[in-house]
C-alpha cells in the first residue's frame, strides 16, 4: 500500500457526472493505492500511522500533533497511479497497482480502519471514478509512505 498524505487547510472532490461532491476542512487529504499482495496488515499499520502522523504545530510552532490531537479532518481518495512504472519509454505503467476486485474492499477496510482510529468519519472519494480533487496544501507538507518500505 502507497499513500500521499498532504496536509491541508482544506479539500473537496467531485464527480460530476454522478453529482456527488464533499469536502473536508482542515485535516488531511491522503491518497492510497494498493498492490495485488497488500493484507490486513498494511492497512492496519498504514490506518495506525496515518492517525498518529505528528505533522501539525503544536503551541510552539513544532510539528508534534496529530490529525487525530488536533481535531482534523481527513479525505481518502483512491489513486492507482500512485503505482505508475515509468522504467520504460514515456508511457507510464500500472501493472503493479491491484485491479478493482482486490483494491475496492482494501480502499474501503482502510477507511474503515481509519475511521476507527480518529474516532470519526472519513469523507471519500469513489473508486474508479473520474474525480476532481481541489487541496489547498498546509505548509505545504507532503508526505510518502509505502507499506512495503516503511522509512
Amino acid at each position: 500500500m502507497r499513500t500521499v498524505i498532504q496536509r491541508v487547510t482544506g479539500a473537496s472532490v467531485s464527480v460530476p457526472a454522478e453529482g456527488y461532491e464533499t469536502s473536508v476542512g482542515g485535516g488531511l487529504l491522503v491518497l492510497a493505492a494498493f498492490v495485488e499482495d497488500d493484507g490486513p496488515k498494511d492497512l492496519e499499520w498504514m490506518s495506525g500511522k496515518i492517525a498518529a502522523l505528528r505533522i501539525f504545530d503544536d503551541e510552539n510552532g513544532v510539528m508534534n500533533l496529530s490529525v487525530k490531537d488536533v481535531g482534523g479532518e481527513v479525505m481518502v481518495v483512491s489513486q492507482f497511479t500512485l503505482y505508475a512504472s515509468t522504467a520504460r519509454g514515456n508511457r507510464p505503467s500500472y501493472i503493479k497497482a491491484a485491479r478493482p476486485d482486490v483494491a475496492v474492499p482494501l480502499y474501503e477496510d482502510f477507511c474503515s480502519l481509519l475511521s476507527g482510529k480518529l474516532g470519526k468519519p472519513v469523507a471519500r472519494g469513489i473508486f474508479g471514478a473520474d474525480m476532481k480533487v481541489s487541496l489547498l496544501n498546509d505548509g505545504p507538507v507532503t508526505i510518502i509512505i509505502d507499506s512495503k518500505m516503511r522509512e
